[in-house]
């Protein structure tokens, strides 16, 4: 059977930068050992397969793996997938609305169309749970993992930690921006300190100016990788950043840059709402650019 598959760049204004995410549109006879040995031949950092919802009043189910594994949820899929599906138009005969709701393994997802000049431009999820913290990590475990010294890891802030809000990831905080060039990953030391609490994935992060992060996310599934741009990382950042803040009550809003030194750099725009003290929701946009469509025999 020939099925369409479309491929987005996402989190860029720029065909070939940000993070390339395969999209199947026929998904719906897939099992679940197909669709990883698909997602595995594209070889991007996740593909989706799109399947009818259970509840007709949400927009589709998605299922999103990586080439080894299936994710729950994951940030740049479910902007690619949203973005593809609102440039076709339709999905299972309706027409596709301005916000979209995903029925995934983490829950349901809330995505809206974004428009720039008058275009669909690219799009913005709501992250399908709250903030869980998980167990400290050591700075010497993060400097290992990075090929960093112990000085480069910032703990006045925070202490290096699992958190997640659907996907969870080992979160450290470095003291320079020049400390992010320098990261050179070493396979011996994640096989020695990680996995913590089930997570091999590892963002390191810098605030680079007001409202401004930089950031890079390695990780060991089962080799050193490393992602242009996590959406998932990033919404799990935020959420901490604003649940440690000591505001009580505000919308907090960064401009995130990660790829930079992969050669495919990204800007993710990320908000954290917070009431009486307590993070209420965490949101991930921006744009995308169309690459490739085809056909796939499955």
């Amino acid at each position: 059977m020939k099925r369409r598959y479309v491929t987005v760049d996402v989190f860029t204004e720029t065909r070939f930068g940000g993070n390339p995410l395969a999209v199947v549109l026929d998904a719906e006879d897939l099992d679940g050992a197909a669709m990883q040995a698909i997602a595995r031949e594209f070889n991007y950092s996740e593909t989706t397969f799109v399947l009818p919802p259970s509840d007709p009043a949400h927009t589709a189910h998605v299922r999103i793996f990586t080439p080894n594994e299936e994710l729950p949820f994951a940030g740049h899929p479910n902007v690619g997938t949203a973005y593809a599906l609102a440039r076709i138009g339709r999905v299972f005969d309706r027409e596709v609305p301005p916000h979209l709701i995903f029925e995934e393994a983490a829950g349901l997802v809330p995505v809206r169309i974004l428009h720039k000049g008058g275009e669909i431009s690219g799009a913005e999820l709501t992250a399908p749970q709250g903030l869980t913290r998980g167990s400290p990590v050591s700075p010497e475990a993060i400097a290992a993992c990075l090929g960093l010294s112990e000085d480069d890891v910032a703990i006045d802030r925070h202490a290096p930690m699992v958190a997640g809000v659907g996907t969870s990831f080992v979160i450290a905080e470095l003291r320079k921006l020049e400390a992010l060039s320098r990261i050179r990953p070493d396979a011996a030391a994640f096989a020695i300190y990680l996995p913590v609490d089930g997570t091999s994935k590892l963002l390191a992060y810098v605030r680079s100016g007001r409202g401004v992060i930089n950031d890079r996310m390695v990780f060991a599934v089962p080799d050193v990788r490393e992602d242009p741009a996590t959406g998932s990382a990033n919404a799990a950042l935020a959420a901490l950043l604003a649940d440690n803040a000591p505001e009580q009550d505000q919308t907090y809003k960064w401009k995130i840059r990660q790829g930079v030194e992969m050669g495919r750099p990204s800007v993710l725009l990320v908000e954290a709402d917070k009431a009486a003290g307590q993070v209420t929701a965490i949101r991930v946009g921006g744009s995308c650019v169309p690459v490739m469509e085809g056909l796939i025999d499955a």
